[in-house]
């Protein structure tokens, strides 16, 4: 029987599976033969294709997704990363706070699936027939955002750079979208965070995360002499990619909010999701957090094995939630946890939090922890709690001001205003209006 690779790896496995050799592994490109028959196999119906890669999965229509093309004046397309499903939330932010817009995203399944309105299996990124039928569609949207520099459509071949040209001379806008790691540049981030992981020997996914951001850079310095704008996820990576602009994360506020207190019980619940261990600082949160709990000050709850459903739950009955201290950003989980009310204690570089209160008007509600501090934080947040309490508050209205897609939607607007396949050349940063007196349209 032959069985194929996963889609990408350009690659055939003939008969049982083999446990990994030890030692050196030396990789062999494949023979002509296979890719040979490789090729073939990707210009399959896509449901004749899925049954060949994924033999257990079935073949059923669910099975590949199509894409959508809004009946709406400005047709939006996001692809192909959703990264903690913030595709899918921008999508619905434009299509709510926007006018006369239509929006999809697009997304090659991950082990965290989120919400998207064109869920591909892992596996259709090796199918040719069934990539080629979205780029029809895709070409018939007006404006395309590209996350953290990954081919829409990497079966075809073009690359990132060839898309973003095919798009444009289709009369399409694009933009590119840096989510975190696929542009960060550790080199940068170790000489200006003393604590950040990249200065740390045990962390060996270094060398990988510098060769990757410095491919990003050299790609997104080259759209950007042509023309092409760039957003950011997060205000650290303005760092990075200086001519950027701030997309901000989307959290449902109300969906996290609580009308429970925090603090309100005698040994409060700390809570820390040790997800990506080594870039969060779990290694430092840890060793404190198990020292308080021996000593009867808190309960310590590890948040692992969830689900979104579990996550929202855990944070809701959370007192507090330190999330990193390594980074020195805040994201979306530690919106989640400001949403919900949670004193939130993480390492917030004063250029994100600077960047933050200058596009909400308001202090980022974040108590500031690094490692040798955190036990002090979180005994004076025991001790002191009417002070914690009053930060906690501020949470879920900060987040109503930054992240609940309105001004990510003002954001994506001089984008969405641009004519198909032009833009500013050499466009300079825009940072985020997020007044109120700016939202053209809320529901």
């Amino acid at each position: 029987m032959v069985q194929f690779t996963e889609p990408g790896l350009d690659a055939l496995r003939v008969g049982a599976h083999r446990p990994p050799p030890r030692g050196p592994v030396t990789v062999r490109r494949p023979g002509p033969i296979r890719r040979a028959v490789w090729w073939i196999a990707s210009w399959l119906p896509p449901a004749f294709f899925l049954r060949i890669v994924r033999p257990t999965e079935g073949g059923d229509s669910s099975a590949f997704p199509r894409v959508q093309v809004p009946a709406t004046p400005v047709r939006l397309f996001v692809g192909p990363t959703n990264a903690a499903g913030q595709g899918w939330a921008w999508a619905r932010a434009v299509e709510r706070f926007a006018d006369d817009v239509g929006a999809q995203n697009m997304a090659y399944r991950r082990t965290l699936a989120f919400p998207a309105d064109v869920d591909a299996r892992k596996a259709l990124r090796g199918s040719r027939a069934w990539q080629s039928a979205q780029r029809r569609e895709v070409l018939r949207f007006s404006h395309v955002v590209i996350e953290a520099q990954e081919s829409l459509f990497p079966a075809l071949g073009r690359g990132v750079a060839g898309e973003v040209h095919e798009l444009r001379d289709a009369g399409v806008a694009v933009a590119t979208l840096c989510h975190g790691s696929d542009v960060r540049l550790p080199s940068a981030h170790a000489q200006r965070d003393p604590w950040s992981p990249f200065l740390l020997e045990s962390y060996t996914d270094t060398p990988l995360l510098q060769a990757r951001a410095e491919r990003s850079h050299e790609l997104l310095r080259r759209l950007h002499e042509e023309g092409v704008p760039a957003f950011v996820s997060t205000p650290d990576l303005l760092l990075d990619v200086p001519w950027a602009t701030w997309l901000p994360v989307v959290v449902d506020v109300d969906r996290w909010r609580t009308d429970t207190a925090p603090l309100e019980r005698d040994v409060p619940v700390v809570v820390h999701a040790p997800s990506r261990a080594a870039l969060k600082g779990t290694d430092l949160v840890e060793p404190v957090l198990r020292a308080l709990e021996r000593e009867g000050r808190v309960v310590y709850r590890q948040a692992t094995g969830l689900d979104r459903d579990g996550m929202l739950a855990l944070y809701r009955d959370a007192d507090v939630v330190v999330d990193q201290l390594r980074l020195g950003i805040y994201g979306v989980a530690a919106c989640e946890a400001m949403a919900a009310g949670r004193v939130v204690v993480s390492h917030v570089s004063q250029q994100s939090r600077r960047e933050a209160r200058k596009a909400a008007g308001q202090d980022l509600p974040v108590v500031e922890a690094t490692a040798d501090t955190l036990r002090d934080v979180l005994l004076d947040v025991v001790d002191g709690r009417d002070r914690a309490r009053a930060v906690a508050a501020r949470g879920p209205g900060f987040v109503r001001v930054l992240h609940d897609g309105r001004a990510s939607s003002r954001a994506l607007g001089d984008f969405l205003s641009s004519p198909g396949g032009t833009s500013v050349p050499g466009g300079t940063r825009r940072t985020a209006d997020v007044r109120a007196s700016s939202v053209r349209r809320q529901s």
